[in-house]
């Protein structure tokens, strides 16, 4: 179902002159890595495959990059997003979708007459292919645009600027994909979001799992506000180095009478802050998701900025609910 573009990826890596490249591939891709390191080899360069987790363009493989000596980076399931001192080639890998319970969409539209439609990269043709059946069907369609993302009404992890700059001219949204995607994009709105998943096959909404979520989060900062000694995590990959907002979380915890400590992190798990015994909670400047989505997962608090400034009185939890969570 993905267009891995092997006739791009062989031109490029010939354009270029390559002569070592390093693939970069999300999981569901990773069962490709065989055949596209053979595409990258009869072009005439070495392959090397990262197999390092990719959980988005944030996480671009710089580094890595640099250690072994690439010329050229193969970046697979994603569009740009940092800026990379290695040339870097992005491969969206589309997927050909046929849409299948359009009925059960319109079923669940009553009310709503303004819809709002947004994506995922993979998705963004099939995006089109509703927006013209919904106009058919009499609706009026809105599609807007985020802050760090390449097309209108592509959503990423962290950015889901998209709904939320139409979040004002529509009735309900209409997200094409799944779970982990479809969270991001309720929490971002106040207006109910249907999620078409061509994964499962079916129509769903996400509010009860939202609301569970939530209740989560506010458990999260009541626990921290009782704690006394904070780490206050900085991400090391390229797109979540958020080391002044790191700072900003430092000195506002130490003007509250809390004792702060910089923690710096490539992959925030609950085995590498297991060690840090002092610290009764953490502040995370990296990926907000981590928080959000695997909570449960941490046996102490792991709140985000705007949550830290929530539980110092800075923000009210109204203002955070109405779609705080992706930025600073």
């Amino acid at each position: 179902m993905f267009r891995l573009e092997e006739d791009l990826l062989e031109g490029e890596v010939v354009r270029r002159r390559a002569r070592r490249v390093l693939i970069q591939l999300p999981e569901g891709l990773k069962r490709f890595a065989f055949r596209l390191a053979s595409v990258v080899e009869r072009a005439g360069a070495e392959a090397i495959v990262s197999i390092d987790p990719c959980f988005g363009a944030c996480g671009l493989a710089v580094d890595e990059a640099e250690v072994l000596g690439v010329d050229l980076i193969i970046h697979y399931g994603h569009t740009p997003l940092v800026q990379s001192k290695i040339p870097t080639v992005y491969i969206e890998a589309r997927m050909d979708l046929e849409l299948k319970s359009l009925d059960s969409v319109l079923e669940r539209l009553e009310g709503c007459r303004r819809v709002g439609l947004a994506t995922i990269v993979q998705h963004l043709d099939a995006l089109r292919l509703l927006r013209g059946f919904l106009q058919d069907a009499g609706f009026e369609v809105f599609i807007g645009r985020g802050r760090r993302t390449l097309y209108p009404g592509q959503v990423i992890g962290c950015d889901y600027g998209a709904l939320r700059s139409i979040d004002d001219k529509v009735d309900c949204f209409i997200f094409i994909g799944g779970r982990f995607h479809g969270i991001g994009a309720q929490l971002s709105t106040s207006k109910p979001v249907i999620v078409l998943d061509p994964y499962e096959g079916r129509v769903y909404d996400l509010r009860g799992e939202v609301d569970r979520v939530l209740r989560r989060r506010w458990a999260s900062i009541l626990q921290a506000r009782g704690a006394g000694n904070f780490g206050v995590i900085v991400g090391l990959m390229p797109g979540q180095r958020n080391l002044s907002v790191a700072l900003r979380a430092k000195k506002l915890l130490e003007e509250s009478g809390r004792r702060a400590v910089l923690l710096s992190a490539r992959y925030i798990t609950p085995e590498a802050l297991a060690g840090f015994r002092e610290a009764e909670a953490f502040v995370n400047t990296a990926c907000p998701r981590v928080s959000l989505d695997d909570s449960i997962r941490f046996e102490r608090p792991l709140i985000t900025y705007r949550e830290l400034l929530v539980m110092l009185g800075l923000l009210e939890w109204e203002e955070l609910c109405r779609g705080g969570w992706f930025g600073e």
